[in-house]
């Protein structure tokens, strides 16, 4: 396939992709069926959706793609067992993973169960001291008062911790979504879909999304019993945010999830999550975008370099003014973590470099890493590089990384591999994010061995990445109606990217540089029609001296488009993220 406006190599050094030729002819066909606009149709083209499931498509329903809980095993005795603990009236604890998707799903229990008139007890582990998931000497004390203990985004792998409870005498409930071992652990119920033994598993959920999958079943019940629970619906904005965080793919269910939770944070009913818009300075209805980069950071923030609850409780308090006083806290902490991050970067990017970053794995270690940002500088070198990421911090001997991969390669198979063959301490995950522990002296073995792994799924032959389009847009035909139905095929973020268009040929009638490295624009076709553009970080990189210095010249340029709130109103604009000389 030629390159996109004959762009083999962009200012960013990628090499522009169009629709394919069965694309193209698809969208036309959605278009003439529908009566959609063009660009609508691209989107749906792309998705593989049918113009008889368009309309449906676009407004999705919790009724249509919610799988139905019975459909997972241990689902229905891990709700009858949560059910006879409210009736009896039994202490239950969540033990909760300390990231927005553990402190969302404890959050989404302690709602539900706050209707009944009680309280569970919440318990989420130190980062640094306790390490991830259950540990024997908190789950042996929570057992000693808790007849049942719920791990909540945790335990599928906790196999001692768990025994050690039920030698206790208490009973466990697992609800998870990472991969599972060959064996499960002694407890009651282990709900995941993610489990070895599950066919045809919804595996795309998040912990939250698995959690209220678990509050269907029990409202089921309790509807079959004559009896009333909790609006359950009501609780959708926490499993939007955790699902967003999460990086959980938006398909099936989790897209009206998050399209009906986005609407039910709207009506700001939740005290937690108003305060932390508020902290975060939202001033427009959430968007995925918010949930991912203002809400989720504050949230994780806790756990990674401060008190590991505070996400948790935040998100299940009742109290405004302790909501505030919560998301003021957590916003501090996620300034801090923004330096303490800044200085692992660097020197992880220095690593990374040294070793070549074509490499199959890119990963860097030092002592003293914070273990709580080595996941976020992960990310960052997962991006540069475009290669699964790993980075390690040490404490002594043993060393606590993270990992993020790229779609296509399942690091969390891969890390758990390492794990069965005695090569590192432990670890675990899903496809796109891992945990390890591991020693020094396990340290270059086990990276070479995972190296080797990811390089056998095909990591080490990915090329630069390729910025792939669907389609051209001129600057008036980007009108506000439009993009409101664009983002109607949304959500978009993992596994459902956003929409990218070209505009060919535009004349850069003004650039403005705006904050310490951002980019404002004013584009025109030439024909009297205009848009304004924002391209975030470009002095960064090659984008804001080439467009800023343009001297006359015209570009094809290539991005999302997207609303613009300001002041009250709101206005068309390209979130520009590449550009080449026409």
């Amino acid at each position: 396939m030629s390159a996109f406006l004959d762009v083999e190599t962009s200012l960013t050094g990628r090499r522009w992709i169009g629709p394919s030729v069965e694309h193209a002819r698809q969208a036309e066909a959605l278009a003439q069926a529908t009566r959609l606009p063009a660009a609508v149709c691209a989107v749906l083209a792309r998705r593989g959706v049918e113009a008889a499931d368009a309309d449906a498509f676009l407004a999705p329903t919790i009724k249509d793609t919610l799988p139905d809980p019975r459909g997972l095993r241990d689902m229905e005795t891990a709700a009858a067992r949560l059910l006879q603990a409210v009736d009896k009236g039994e202490r239950v604890a969540v033990f909760a993973d300390y990231d927005v998707d553990g402190g969302a799903s404890a959050a989404l229990i302690i709602d539900w169960m706050r209707h009944f008139g009680q309280r569970p007890t919440l318990y989420i582990p130190d980062r640094i001291d306790e390490g991830y998931g259950p540990n024997v000497p908190a789950m042996e004390m929570l057992a000693e008062d808790h007849p049942l203990i719920v791990c909540v985004d945790c335990g599928t792998l906790s196999h001692e911790p768990i025994a050690a409870a039920v030698a206790k005498g208490a009973e466990v409930i697992v609800l998870d979504h990472h991969l599972g071992g060959e064996t499960l652990p002694p407890a009651l119920a282990v709900v995941n879909p993610n489990r070895q033994d599950e066919a045809g598993a919804p595996g795309y959920l998040c912990a939250a999304g698995v959690v209220f999958l678990l509050l269907v079943e029990m409202g089921r019940r309790l509807r079959e019993a004559g009896r009333a629970g909790p609006d359950l619906i009501s609780m959708l904005d926490l499993v939007a945010l955790a699902t967003v965080a999460d990086v959980a793919p938006l398909v099936g269910a989790n897209r009206a999830l998050v399209v009906q939770g986005l609407k039910i944070m709207a009506r700001r009913a939740r005290p937690g999550l108003v305060a932390l818009a508020d902290v975060a300075r939202m001033n427009e209805a959430p968007r995925p975008y918010h949930l991912g980069f203002l809400l989720g950071p504050r949230v994780n923030a806790g756990g990674r370099i401060g008190k590991a609850d505070l996400g948790a409780r935040l998100l299940a308090t009742t109290d405004a003014n302790e909501a505030a006083a919560m998301a003021a806290r957590l916003d501090q902490l996620n300034d801090e973590r923004r330096e303490i991050e800044a200085g692992v970067l660097a020197g992880a990017l220095a690593q990374a470099e040294e070793r070549g970053l074509d490499a199959p794995l890119v990963w860097a270690a030092h002592d003293g890493w914070h273990p709580g940002v080595v996941g976020i500088v992960a990310a960052r070198l997962k991006e540069a590089a475009h290669r699964p990421a790993v980075v390690i911090g040490f404490d002594g001997d043993e060393g606590k990384g993270s990992g993020r991969s790229v779609s296509g390669i399942d690091l969390g198979a891969a890390v758990h591999k390492l794990a069965a063959e005695g090569l590192i301490a432990r670890g675990g995950g899903h496809k796109m994010a891992a945990g390890l522990t591991l020693s020094r002296a396990q340290l270059e073995p086990a990276m070479a061995r995972l190296a080797d792994l990811l390089a056998k799924q095909g990591a080490g032959a990915l090329g630069p990445r390729d910025l792939v389009l669907d389609g051209l847009m001129m600057p008036g035909a980007a009108t506000t109606e439009l993009i409101e139905t664009i983002e109607a095929a949304g959500p978009f973020g993992a596994g459902a990217p956003a929409p990218r268009f070209a505009l060919p040929d535009m004349r850069i009638e003004f650039a403005k540089q705006v904050g310490a490295n951002h980019l404002k624009l004013g584009l025109g076709d030439g024909l009297g029609a205009r848009l304004e553009a924002i391209a975030f970080g470009a002095f960064d990189g090659p984008l804001g001296p080439a467009l800023a210095g343009h001297g006359g010249a015209r570009f094809h340029l290539a991005g999302r488009l997207e609303l613009n709130h300001w002041n009250g109103r709101v206005t068309p604009q390209l979130r520009l993220e590449d550009a080449a000389r026409a």
